[in-house]
């Protein structure tokens, strides 16, 4: 195993290690960019990932490249960086030097944003049957297996296979899994309702399963109810205070309830990356690790955790939600906390500034959440548009996601219809689609 690890040398600038590209890392990245700072960031893909859009790749709304970008060219003008394509699987505290692949690299202040995985509470072999969504290999993988469904079902002579093909069940009833099911609705009704011959798309059954007594539950319940009326009027059956006890090849079960599906997507639940193992640091039950007020780790000030991967908790001791906006903050808190400790001086606790929640649930169908004031309908939509745009990286891809979504409103169209790679056969279960499971996983959720 090589080691880049630099001589001593007072004259030498600070070395910071960045681990992951995702919101929290570019946002620390882009925000040290003046600062005197020598500067690594690692990342196991070479892409950012705008992930708040992925469920409109896996139902075919935008293409894979529509909501991404090479994070090398995202920051070509920083000059005090370097870009690693590299996958993390440990860090060395004593000799302050991250390992991946077959080198070490070292650091004196080292950032980690490495995000989150899917988390089956204890039934991993549950992953290879209900794929979730946390990288563009996930997004592309559902979109075969929701398309390959309606392909089958066009060719399959057995009625009650075709109503398993044409059954289709989201588990899990936060934001991601009411977009990803009204998605599937008005891609089933609207895009691809008259392209088929022997079967009517429209009559697929969208089932959304939340154990919870509404969905959105963090959205005041007027507006979770504004969603759950959303959802039925576009034909998604939905299915409350219902947990799941059983995924199999042959569909779900809900206690003494069986659902018959070949198609299951899991948005239920989330586990931090290993970087709590990776530390030796203490974590919560989502494999957190618990930080300082500044985000460091316990024991070792120059380590920083933010994004997904750290537990931290608000003003009214409840954690900060895994969204984009909190690791954003962090990851520009970080750099100033950075910028500030070489200039001898600290700065003050973090602290969340939350400007709102969001989530969309089909075509003119959004609510939106800021403090009191509460959007539904069309307004809501409007907003969520707009704010999801003007967040993505670079001009073309606003413009392009403006386009198509434009182009798809008035028309019902979905541009994005493809089926691509390995087509699994009925019953056959996907280990391959699941490769966030491994050790050292990487997501671009912070």
């Amino acid at each position: 195993m090589s080691d880049v690890r630099d001589g001593v040398d007072a004259a030498r600038k600070p070395r910071v290690v960045i681990v992951g590209g995702g919101f929290g890392g570019l946002s620390a990245a882009k925000a040290l960019a003046k600062a005197p700072f020598d500067i690594t960031l690692i990342d196991r893909t070479n892409h950012h990932l705008f992930q708040p859009l992925l469920y409109q790749v896996a139902t075919a709304g935008l293409s894979p490249a529509d909501i991404a970008a090479p994070i090398r060219h995202v920051l070509n003008d920083q000059r005090n960086l370097k870009v690693m394509l590299g996958e993390v699987s440990g860090v060395d505290l004593a000799r302050k030097e991250v390992i991946t692949d077959d080198r070490r690299v070292a650091y004196d202040h080292m950032v980690i944003a490495t995000g989150a995985r899917h988390a089956y509470f204890g039934h991993d072999d549950w992953a290879a049957v209900a794929p979730g969504l946390k990288t563009l290999d996930d997004a592309t993988a559902v979109r075969r297996r929701i398309l390959l469904a309606f392909e089958r079902a066009e060719t399959e002579a057995d009625a009650d296979e075709r109503a398993r093909l044409l059954t289709f069940v989201v588990i899990g009833g936060g934001p991601t899994g009411v977009e990803m099911a009204g998605a599937i609705a008005e891609l089933a009704k609207r895009a691809l309702a008259s392209d088929f011959r022997s079967i009517d798309p429209r009559s697929a059954r969208i089932i959304l399963v939340e154990a919870a007594d509404r969905v959105l539950t963090p959205f005041d319940e007027t507006l979770s109810a504004a969603a759950r009326r959303s959802l039925e009027q576009l034909g998604v059956e939905v299915r409350l205070g219902s947990a799941v006890t059983d995924c199999s090849d042959d569909g779900v079960r809900l206690g003494g309830t069986f659902i018959p599906t070949r198609t299951i997507i899991w948005a239920a639940g989330v586990m931090a990356s290993p970087a709590g193992r990776w530390l030796g640091a203490e974590t919560d039950r989502a494999g957190r690790v618990r930080v300082r007020g500044d985000l460091s780790v316990p024991g070792h000030p120059e380590v920083f955790v933010i994004g997904d991967t750290a537990a931290v908790i608000d003003e009214d001791g409840a954690p900060l939600p895994g969204v984009a906006p909190v690791a954003k903050q962090q990851g520009q808190y970080v750099a100033q906390a950075l910028i500030a400790r070489q200039g001898g001086r600290t700065v003050p606790a973090f602290r969340y500034r939350d400007y709102g929640s969001l989530a969309t649930i089909g075509r003119s169908r959004a609510v939106a959440q800021f403090g009191k004031l509460k959007v539904s309908g069309l307004p809501a939509w409007l907003l969520w548009t707009v704010a999801h745009i003007y967040y993505l990286i670079g001009f073309r891809n606003r413009f392009v996601v403006a386009l198509n979504w434009a182009w798809s409103y008035l028309t019902f169209e979905r541009g994005s219809r493809l089926i691509t790679g390995p087509a699994p056969r009925p019953g056959e279960q996907r280990q391959d689609q699941h490769q966030d499971q491994r050790h050292g996983l990487q997501s671009k959720a912070s």
